[in-house]
This record gives structure tokens, C-alpha cells and sequence, in this order.
């Protein structure tokens, strides 16, 4: 009998969030049965011996290297038994009912999982949801509940039209700031940090695409669930902590690529079909902000193309 929940939590040198973390989990509703994976980007903090030490129902993968966010988490849905649609599918009766990327730096309330499985119950025609997230001045974190950045949308965020009015259903959609956050609504995408998603979505829209090192891949992922015909809720009844960039502050790399995760999506989903006048604007906003790295970026990998992880 399948189990209810796989739990991949992808670390980098954030042993005292990930025990939070973790103890949050313990700590949670017994009848919801789970298993753990944490995936550790060569830590240097001691993180993998903490989780061994302490934690000893967790499974704790010391990768010898840091290969990025979407990597870590393929190597732990892997290990749950799901696999890239370009592979031979596991076998669904194994598999958890759904899966769940979780970051080191949240922390679940004891109802939390069985009131998103609950919910996701609800309604098979949901493919993922995600609930509150707040951070620790207790402010909503906006990347919890998001449209899928078009070229339109980032345009108006380019140009600030999005943080001068963010009330407006025009120029707030990527946040979704016009909608009360204590309000559940169906959403483009939720954020990687806590992404629960279907099995059977899962097995239709493949694993995390590994071009995107950190950042983008939770959107590229929802963008790919939807595709297949799945929605993806924001579930603002469970509120979960998040202390937000634990660890990415700590790497001087992951400015660059924010920036490029975002040219990576546009790259891969709107620059075929987005008209010239447009697609010279959106590379304009993308170089002004990413600056001559990202530029260099563009120049090298300028064509569509297919990426490792999708057919």
C-alpha cells in the first residue's frame, strides 16, 4: 500500500533550520504516513551528520557536490521511485500518493500535511497546491501564490508598474497582489519551498528540469503539471513558516541565477511565439537587470531547445 507522502528537502549549509525543520515534521500528525529524504549539496556545516545523529528515520543522501536545487530534488524523487517521463515508469502502486519539495528553513504546523492531503483529496482534478507562506516578520511571501510570467506580466514588473499598483488585476498578476491572501484560489504555480504535488502528476509531467541550477524550476514544473491538464491551488488554510534565502544569501552565485532562470523560462516556453518588437523588449529588461553575465548568457544559448529532463 502506497504511502501518503514523500518528502524530498533539498540542504546547503543550513543544519539549525533543517532540525526545525525536521522536528516540525516529526512532530506532526501521526496518521499521515511519510517518508523523508533529505539531499544534502555538500554542506560544510555538519549538516548530514546532524540528521543521521538526531533524525535517524530520515534518509540522508551526502551528495558529493553542490549540482543545484533541481538536481538535489531529482535525486530524491528518484529515490521515492519516480522517474523521468523519457524512463521506465515505477510502478505506481510504490509510489507516495504525493510528493513534496520542502525547503530546510520552513516550518509545518502538526496539521499541516494531513490538511493539504485532505484538501488535494478533495478535488482529484487537483495536480499541486501550496499553502501560506509567511516569513519571519510575518509578511506574506508573494512567491507562494504567482502567475506564470509572460511576457506581458514582466513586462509591467520591469517597468515597476507592479509595485506601483499592486492592487491592480492588470499589473499585480504575477504576485497576485489584489487577492486576499487568506483567500483559496486556483494559481498558475506555488513555490518549490512547499510544492506538494500529485503522483500521478508527477508521472505525467516528468522530474525538475536541471537547466534551472536554483530558481524557476518550481515554475517551469507547474507550467509543465498544467500542461497536462492538472490545476495547482493556493491553500492558504495551512500557513507554514519560512525564513526565506537560508541558503541562497550565503551564495554570491544564485543573483545570477535568478536572472537566468528567468531567461531559461522564457527561452523555453514564450520566445517562439512572443512577436519580435516584444522579444527585443523582454531581452532588453532581462540584460538590464542581469547585467553583462546574463547578456553573455543569452548570446550563447539564444534558440530553444530541449532540455535533459524533458522529452
Amino acid at each position: 500500500m502506497s504511502i501518503d507522502i514523500g518528502i524530498v528537502i533539498v540542504n546547503w549549509n543550513t543544519r539549525d533550520l533543517l532540525r526545525d525543520c525536521l522536528k516540525s515534521l516529526q512532530a506532526g500528525d501521526p496518521t499521515v504516513t511519510r517518508r523523508v529524504i533529505v539531499v544534502d549539496n555538500a554542506s560544510s556545516d555538519g549538516s548530514v551528520e546532524m540528521v543521521r545523529d538526531e533524525f535517524p528515520a530520515v534518509e540522508a543522501v551526502a551528495n558529493p557536490t553542490n549540482g543545484g536545487f533541481s538536481q538535489a530534488n531529482n535525486i530524491g524523487l528518484r529515490m521515492l521511485g519516480f522517474t523521468d517521463k523519457r524512463e521506465k515508469p515505477g510502478e505506481s502502486a510504490n509510489l507516495p500518493r504525493y510528493a513534496l519539495l520542502l525547503n530546510p528553513d520552513t516550518v509545518v504546523p502538526p496539521d499541516g500535511l494531513r490538511k493539504m492531503i485532505e484538501r488535494m483529496d478533495a478535488d482529484p482534478k487537483l495536480g499541486a497546491a501550496g499553502p501560506r507562506l509567511i516569513m519571519l516578520d510575518g509578511n506574506l511571501d508573494l512567491a507562494c501564490r504567482r502567475s506564470f510570467p509572460t511576457p506581458e506580466v514582466m513586462m509591467w514588473r520591469v517597468l515597476g508598474l507592479s509595485k506601483l499598483f499592486p492592487k491592480s488585476k492588470l499589473f499585480g498578476r504575477y504576485n497576485m497582489t489584489y487577492l486576499d491572501e487568506h483567500v483559496e484560489t486556483e494559481v498558475d504555480c506555488v513555490v518549490g519551498a512547499f510544492m506538494m504535488v500529485r503522483r500521478e502528476a508527477v508521472q505525467q509531467a516528468g522530474l525538475l528540469d536541471e537547466l534551472f541550477w536554483m530558481y524557476g524550476e518550481d515554475i517551469d514544473w507547474a507550467y509543465r503539471i498544467k500542461q497536462a491538464g492538472w490545476k495547482i491551488l493556493y491553500y492558504p488554510t495551512v500557513t507554514v513558516l519560512h525564513v526565506k534565502r537560508a541558503a541562497s544569501r550565503q551564495n554570491p552565485r544564485t543573483k545570477f541565477e535568478f536572472e537566468r532562470a528567468g531567461w531559461l523560462f522564457y527561452r523555453k516556453h514564450y520566445a517562439n511565439s512572443t512577436p519580435k518588437p516584444l522579444h527585443w523588449i523582454v531581452l532588453l529588461g532581462m540584460v538590464l537587470r542581469g547585467g553583462l553575465p546574463l547578456w553573455k548568457e543569452i548570446r550563447l544559448n539564444s534558440a530553444p531547445s530541449p532540455t535533459p529532463t524533458q522529452a
